[in-house]
């Protein structure tokens, strides 16, 4: 598994990196399949925020929906140490969620079988491969899309594929956002999920065509 690690307004030491790749790199024992894992480290210069003027994300790419865990303290290592925590409980709500759905489409079959008597139903698969089906990793565009004054909005690039309301949910518990958008499948326009109290969740679709917007 490849672990990037990059500072944005700081520069990140090495025993930060030894430490950071030490940690991560035990991610891979909860079972989920993870190829890349990007660290960005940032730093707040407002002294009001000097409890929380450290920030590192974590976003884990691989087979499956993109995780992420972000926390922010007053120094590297115990934000380091607060993101990997929350990593760890999404890896594990990842886990539970990928062997749930392999029980449902599992096949009894006689036993003792050979394995190379076994025969997947084509439906079984289908369904087994979109659930596990690879997402593209995340393309960063390294540039300020709007200013105005102290305001800075950066543009993020995130391929994926159509997907249903309540993917989009499990998509947003994973990366622990307020809000996930997505391309409704079922609706098939641009849509967005966000969190409202308790265990609510609201929903956004755009009616490009017809210049108005659905809310429920």
């Amino acid at each position: 598994m490849q672990i990037d690690i990059r500072g944005r307004n700081l520069d990140v030491p090495i025993r930060f990196r030894e430490l950071a790749e030490e940690k991560l790199g035990r991610m891979e024992r909860y079972g989920v399949e993870l190829t890349r894992i990007d660290v960005e480290v940032s730093k707040e210069n407002n002294p009001r925020l000097a409890e929380r003027a450290i920030e590192v994300e974590l976003t884990c790419h691989g087979r499956g929906p993109l995780l992420r865990a972000e926390a922010h303290a007053s120094d590297k290592f115990a934000a380091l140490d607060l993101a990997c925590e929350t990593l760890k409980k999404r890896l594990r709500r990842a886990s539970d969620k990928r062997r749930s759905q392999r029980r449902r489409h599992a096949k009894v079959v006689p036993a003792g079988l050979p394995i190379e008597d076994l025969e997947l139903d084509d439906a079984e698969f289908a369904a087994d491969a979109a659930a596990f089906a690879p997402v593209r990793d995340e393309e960063r565009v390294d540039g300020v899309v709007y200013s105005e004054g102290p305001v800075l909005v950066w543009a993020k690039t995130h391929e994926t594929s159509p997907m249903t309301v309540g993917d989009a949910v499990d998509n947003l518990e994973l990366i622990g956002h307020d809000f996930f958008f997505f391309f409704d499948s079922e609706a098939n326009r641009p849509s967005v999920v966000y969190r409202r109290r308790g265990y609510d969740y609201g929903l956004i679709r755009l009616d490009v065509e017809n210049g108005e917007r659905a809310i429920s």
